[in-house]
């Protein structure tokens, strides 16, 4: 970096790793830092965080732990959802949508403490790196980042246990040899990846899921609940009104009993190299579910299919970091249209591993019983429109036959 920089927010878990790079900044920079934490719902206790930054010399007013619960999940994760967004298929995207919070708030926190810089742990084989920077320069371009992972000059993981051992940085025991997997997890989902999962034609210890029962242990009586909508946002769950992180944190606890939202995906990173990850999305698997359900009855068609249509290119700019460009914006405004009518209630039954959807109703719904109906309609449909309907859409088919039959298919 051709310019120091004087003061610089840290994204800081209190883990060894974020803990090895705020003495690393201090010693190679000799700059201030600053320690953001959040809270999105990790599981874990965050107020150890404060006392490990203290003791590394960080201010007491330069270290901020906050509760981004509901905001994560009311700005980020219910957008996301309203769009069905899965990547390449499958993956719900747990990972991806957490960055643009946290870069947000760091840019917020160098604004409003005047830090001229700002830092995150991600590797440099990994998505999160671009996320983060992505995420720093389209919030502020004049930012410095500085990522570790890419400019220190350690060379191994021996390397940085003896880094942290001459500064008096705690390493817990576990950490000593290496470690089975790593783990990345927030209020939508557990993302394991590395060591004992690296090689895809071995099936994943079952010491790796830590959010769901297994589906074969689950419970062998099905159980039913009722999600209620409003604009494409789930409010309710069997009638209790809840607010966005308390009704996905009940989603978990649903999907957890019933070994819902397992997933081992071999996936493409966006840097190039494919990577397996085993996904833990409880809540959110049931949520998809319930949300696609909605739409069934109060989507039109047209809007419908060109929502699926966009939804992959929405996904891959969430997966790829782009949740603050001009076109994600674009794309949620057109989806966010879309949910004006998207109200009503589903009904699931949640069994071994999976959640099946088993009524919807909505007043606002586009079912027209008297028109489907294979009774008497009494005139709500006449059947001999289908004619000319057919005939206007065979027209091509029937000319290109034709010439077909004339000269054949290869002329």
């Amino acid at each position: 970096m051709s310019t120091a920089p004087k003061k610089v927010v840290l994204a800081y878990s209190g883990g060894l790793d974020t803990s090895i790079i705020l003495k690393w900044l201090q010693v190679e920079f000799g700059c201030e830092v600053i320690t953001f934490t959040a809270d999105l719902g990790q599981g874990e206790e965050l107020e150890p965080a404060r006392a490990k930054a203290l003791a590394a010399g960080v201010k007491p007013e330069n270290i901020f732990i906050e509760d981004l619960r509901e905001e994560f999940v009311r700005d980020f994760v219910f957008p996301m959802f309203r769009a069905n967004a899965v990547y390449e298929g499958v993956y719900l995207l747990g990972t991806s949508i957490a960055r643009p919070l946290i870069s947000k708030r760091q840019i917020e926190i160098a604004d409003q403490m005047g830090a001229d810089a700002v830092c995150h742990g991600a590797t440099g084989k990994g998505n999160d790196q671009v996320r983060f920077e992505l995420g720093y320069y389209g919030l502020n371009p004049d930012i410095k980042v500085i990522a570790p992972w890419r400019d220190w000059d350690f060379k191994s993981r021996t390397d940085l246990l003896e880094f942290a051992e001459t500064h008096g940085i705690e390493i817990a025991k576990d950490k000593r040899g290496e470690a089975p997997f790593s783990v990345d997890a927030n209020l939508l989902h557990t993302s394991s990846e590395g060591r004992v999962l690296e090689n895809p034609g071995e099936e994943a210890p079952d010491y790796v899921f830590q959010r769901t029962v297994a589906p074969e242990d689950a419970p062998d009586t099905p159980e039913i609940i009722t999600i209620a909508f409003e604009k494409g946002d789930p409010v309710a769950i069997n009638g209790e009104a809840m607010s966005p992180a308390t009704l996905l944190t009940a989603l978990n606890e649903y999907g957890r009993k019933h070994g819902i939202g397992r997933l081992d995906l071999l996936e493409n990173r966006f840097v190039g190299m494919k990577s397996r990850g085993i996904y833990e999305t409880p809540g959110g698997t049931i949520l998809l579910t319930a949300h696609r359900g909605m739409e069934e009855i109060t989507l039109d068609r047209g809007a419908g299919h060109l929502k699926d249509e966009l939804m992959p290119r929405y996904a891959e700019l969430i997966y790829n970091g782009f949740w603050w460009s001009p076109e994600r914006e674009m794309l949620q405004a057109a989806i966010d249209h879309s949910q004006r009518y998207v109200s009503g209630e589903v009904r699931l039954k949640l069994y071994k591993g999976a959640a099946h959807l088993i009524g919807r109703t909505s007043p606002y719904s586009l079912y027209r019983e008297d028109i489907v109906t294979f009774e008497d309609d009494h005139g709500a449909y006449d059947q001999k429109d289908a004619e000319g309907f057919i005939k206007l859409n065979a027209l091509r088919l029937r000319i290109l036959a034709g010439r077909d039959r004339k000269f054949g298919k290869n002329g």
